[in-house]
């Protein structure tokens, strides 16, 4: 299920909603319980090294680059 982030008309606060299918209309703001929520523009964000090389970069920390304390052999 998609997450999807609106603007509630009623109370003006942003949330972050969790929908079943694109068809939203009619999800709730979960802070006024309104009807009356407009889609919000997301912006997707993502981080990669500073090499060009498109891989994420690794701190060392499990989960950091999403193989690190795996187990599985990688590289960076």
């Amino acid at each position: 299920m998609p997450i999807y982030e609106f603007h509630c008309e009623k109370c003006s606060k942003d949330s972050e909603i969790l929908v079943r299918s694109s068809n939203w209309e009619g999800t709730k703001c979960p802070h006024c319980g309104s009807v009356k929520l407009s889609k919000k523009l997301s912006v997707f964000a993502s981080s990669v090294s500073g090499d060009g090389g498109g891989q994420p970069s690794c701190s060392g920390v499990p989960s950091s680059c999403g193989m690190c304390g795996t187990g599985r052999p990688h590289s960076h």
